[in-house]
């Protein structure tokens, strides 16, 4: 990887941002420039050419996001669209203003249409609708990567994307109602556990599929693709594996050792039927995941349960 001087992280305390600062520091870097919501408003478009201006980095990575789980996408839509359009922009932006030489934007892969083929491939992107449900911050995702795809064309900046699939790990946020579906497993069996209970009662039917990236893998897959001079505009980086949502819940149970049974209320929705991406493109470059995913979540029981003892787990 060509040695950058200073790299900012922006959203360098989220799962994503604290993963790359790690992965920074196993490779030898010295600490990335970082700056926490409260003393940069990335949403705020003078604040972030002011922050960008003066600490004048060589490369950012662009892992900030208001984010959520299903209910949470579905609530505050208008504010997730906002506040991600807002912060890729601003940051996107400045960074063109000041000419950063290289800019690594962070996506989804809810980007692509809810009946998108399977699995899904970059060019699907836009061919089609969006699942309902997360719609605005896939919007806002959207227009992150095309202003970076759109300069890269119009100003010759080395601004690219990365679009990862549903991500665990260390970090992640445990919210009891604005969690991702993992986090969200974890928390609701270890509770159960706990508490004796009987059955988990989990949303939708169980059916739908998924595929699952550990958030380590994700900052060694983002780094691999700083090594390259000339990458796609966008990548998708993922496990290569799906999972049904029962099997999952199957794995998490067995992870934290509870007895009880399964319940699925049908009445809820499952949204995306099938989300499974087309890693060809990455892998074409050399790069391949590391971490199974029984042994990540087994890693991830751990760490939850370390972080609650230590008062330090989100949500």
């Amino acid at each position: 990887m060509k040695k950058y001087n200073r790299i900012y992280v922006a959203g360098h305390d989220g799962m994503v941002g604290t993963a790359i600062c790690r992965e920074l520091k196993r490779r030898g870097y010295d600490d990335p420039i970082t700056a926490h919501y409260t003393a940069v408003n990335l949403i705020d478009q003078t604040a972030t050419r002011e922050f960008i201006r003066r600490e004048k980095p060589d490369c950012i990575i662009f892992a900030a996001a208001r984010v959520g789980g299903i209910e949470a996408n579905r609530s505050l839509i208008g504010t997730f669209l906002y506040e991600n359009m807002m912060m890729a922009a601003n940051v996107i932006h400045a960074a063109h203003e000041i000419d950063v030489p290289r800019l690594l934007f962070l996506g989804s892969t809810c980007i692509y249409p809810r009946l998108a083929p399977q699995p899904i491939p970059e060019d699907s992107l836009l061919t089609s609708a969006l699942e309902p449900t997360n719609e605005g911050y896939a919007l806002a995702k959207i227009a992150g990567l095309k202003l970076c795809e759109y300069y890269r064309r119009q100003f010759g900046h080395l601004y690219h994307s990365a679009m990862p699939t549903n991500l665990y790990g260390p970090g992640d946020n445990y919210h009891p109602s604005h969690s991702h579906v993992m986090p969200a497993l974890i928390r609701r069996f270890e509770e159960a556990r706990l508490a004796g209970a009987e059955t988990v009662t989990l949303w939708g039917t169980g059916t739908p599929q998924r595929e699952f990236l550990h958030v380590e893998d994700l900052a060694n897959g983002l780094l691999f693709l700083l090594e390259h001079e000339n990458p796609p505009d966008w990548v998708n980086v993922g496990s290569g594996q799906e999972v049904t949502i029962r099997r999952l819940a199957e794995l998490v149970k067995e992870a934290t050792g509870f007895q009880g049974g399964l319940v699925f209320d049908t009445d809820m929705p499952d949204g995306t039927p099938r989300k499974f991406c087309d890693t060809t493109r990455i892998r074409a470059l050399g790069w391949s995941p590391s971490i199974a995913l029984a042994d990540g979540i087994r890693r991830t029981v751990g760490e939850y349960r370390q972080a609650l003892a230590d008062g330090t787990l989100r949500g």
